[in-house]
């Protein structure tokens, strides 16, 4: 089993031969949003068996970015997100799969299980509150947590399971997280309570708000860092991967 981090929440999770790809992101640059560290993922960050979006916020579900996949892709989405977002109906070579917390979607020898997540996961800045915001459990030789955004919530880790690895976010795109989000404190008291054997920090270091470059700068670079450094402190016996842009990792196998 392999993980690439290619920047932001997006990142590929290669496991028996499938292809897994998580709330891909590929633009320079979205709304006030610009991308400030590493080169854009190559095309082949685009190839994949399944994707995942965790939910409906433009950074998690990118239009133009879901329109790189390759004709007969199947891309899991939240209930009720084609309703919500009605260009996922333009997407007409995907084949869309909704689901709520608790369905499942087999993929060959990978079976992706859709778990809850505390965030706010409506289509901003005016969307209904219909479709939940999630985090998807990839099991195959290794079972693998992608997190997307969400808070600590009582009953996490019975609600996601054991797990092998876990993908969690450290930061945001600026300075400030307001709740239903994990910074490294609250990602590493997660960890904790998950005890995977191996973590990825992700979301946090790619995109920055345009003219917010001198603005608490500490807050786009350190947050990968010092979740290593509280893992460490709260969960030592987790081993933390620090991944550039583009950097993969092979954590091991299932327990």
């Amino acid at each position: 089993m392999e993980v690439t981090w290619w920047g932001h929440a997006t990142c590929t999770v290669e496991d028996s031969g499938v292809r897994v790809l998580t709330d891909p992101l590929f633009a320079p640059r979205l709304g006030h949003l610009r991308r400030r560290r590493g080169a854009l993922p190559p095309p082949e960050a685009a190839r994949a068996d399944v994707v995942l979006v965790s939910h409906l916020h433009a950074d998690h579900l990118h239009l133009p970015s879901l329109a790189r996949l390759a004709p007969g892709t199947r891309l899991v989405v939240p209930l009720g997100a084609v309703r919500a977002v009605p260009g996922l109906r333009r997407l007409t070579g995907l084949r869309i799969t909704e689901v709520a917390a608790g369905d499942e979607v087999k993929a060959g020898p990978v079976a992706v299980r859709a778990v809850p997540a505390a965030h706010d996961g409506r289509r901003l800045p005016v969307g209904p509150r219909r479709s939940p915001a999630l985090g998807y459990v990839i099991a195959g030789a290794a079972r693998t947590y992608f997190a997307g955004d969400t808070g600590l919530y009582d009953g996490m880790a019975a609600a996601v399971g054991a797990v092998d690895v876990a993908l969690l976010p450290v930061g945001g795109w600026g300075p400030f997280l307001g709740h239903g989000h994990l910074d490294a404190g609250r990602a590493a008291r997660a960890v904790a309570e998950l005890a995977p054997a191996a973590a990825v920090p992700v979301h946090y270091g790619t995109y920055w708000p345009i003219g917010l470059d001198a603005v608490r700068p500490h807050e786009f670079h350190a947050p990968g860092g010092e979740f290593a450094r509280l893992a460490a402190r709260r969960a030592p016996e987790v081993a933390v991967h620090l991944l550039g842009h583009g950097e993969s990792v092979r954590p091991g196998a299932g327990r």
